[in-house]
């Protein structure tokens, strides 16, 4: 049977818009109780002009974990190490160690400029340093949505939290900066990449958070829900006390980039509340730039600058509190 939906302008700039993500949420619905992934798109009202590669610079397929490649062995390694030390007492450590946001005070160009010293081991598609994939992201969503500037920063940002590997922020290992990220005092779902690794991690062996719901209870939200550690939640708690006037949708954004378990498999969907459902396709939309922009055609830094320093200067102030 054809499918019909409303095609739903996808211009919110802000959380008040719930009439229009009350019509959005219904085509969604549509669209996907029929698998048509065209009419999804359209349902979201998001068009595509960017052409996404089906092949990552080293000649496979996106997140593939288990290709053989240069980079398979150590992204592996990382995962590990990953699972096992991402437990709920370590989340709580390293909340209460970086949130104060006393480390430093910089602004958000040159917090892009600190990240050209760093390659994401977790990566298994890309070995270029930070500020290329950063600018490429922000460039490929800029391509699609000319008229959503904030978007276009989002692009830009996403992964500043990446700074916790440099010195200054006592150059934390990667296994608690980087990766997919995933609930923690709940049972690890199998979606999560390289889930067999949590077999070592001691909260599988708790009662307390070895459920599927362990410490949580159903439709609580995602603001309610202690993610493992890394540059999503330490981003979005920088953006949040600076406060910056981004939109709701980039600070859902940048908290839950990684969170692929979730927006790529449907799992932890239990406990998502009605707005994590309405953000939910500013994240899947997001998504695509982000993984898919991964190229070796490198960015040309000095002309892209003026644009995203004047796109700085409307949504952030002159200097953050990191």
């Amino acid at each position: 049977m054809g499918l019909v939906v409303d095609v739903v302008k996808h211009t919110c700039r802000s959380s008040g818009d719930d009439e229009m993500w009350h019509g959005m949420n219904q085509s969604l619905a549509i669209a996907a109780s029929d698998h048509d992934e065209g009419s999804l798109q359209a349902a979201r009202g998001f068009m595509t002009a960017f052409d996404m590669p089906k092949l990552n610079t080293f000649g496979q397929a996106f997140r593939n974990y288990d290709a053989e490649s240069e980079r398979q062995a150590g992204v592996e390694a990382f995962y590990r190490q990953n699972h096992i030390q991402q437990t709920f007492s370590f989340v709580q450590q390293m909340r209460s160690k970086h949130l104060q946001l006393n480390k430093t005070v910089m602004s958000i160009w040159d917090c892009c400029e600190l990240l050209n010293q760093f390659v994401d081991e977790s990566d298994p598609d890309l070995d270029e340093p930070q500020i290329e994939h950063l600018l490429q992201t922000a460039e490929a969503i800029r391509k699609d949505h000319p008229d959503e500037d904030w978007f276009h920063l989002t692009g830009l940002i996403h992964d500043l939290g990446k700074v916790l590997l440099h010195p200054t922020f006592g150059a934390e290992p990667q296994y608690s900066v980087v990766g997919d990220t995933f609930p923690v005092g709940c049972g690890f779902d199998p979606a999560i990449v390289h889930a067999e690794y949590f077999r070592d991690n001691p909260d599988s062996q708790n009662v307390l958070y070895n459920s599927k719901l362990g410490i949580y209870k159903e439709g609580c939200g995602l603001d309610n829900v202690m993610m493992s550690w890394g540059h999503d939640e330490y981003m979005y708690q920088v953006m949040k006390s600076n406060n910056t006037t981004l939109p709701p949708q980039a600070l859902f954004i940048v908290r839950y980039h990684s969170f692929y378990s979730l927006h790529r498999s449907g799992a932890y969907a239990h406990l998502l509340n009605d707005s994590d459902h309405q953000m939910l396709p500013w994240l899947k939309e997001f998504n695509k730039y982000d993984l898919y922009s991964k190229s070796k055609v490198r960015a040309d830094v000095e002309k892209l600058k003026p644009y995203y320093l004047s796109l700085i200067h409307k949504y952030f102030p002159n200097e953050l509190h990191w």
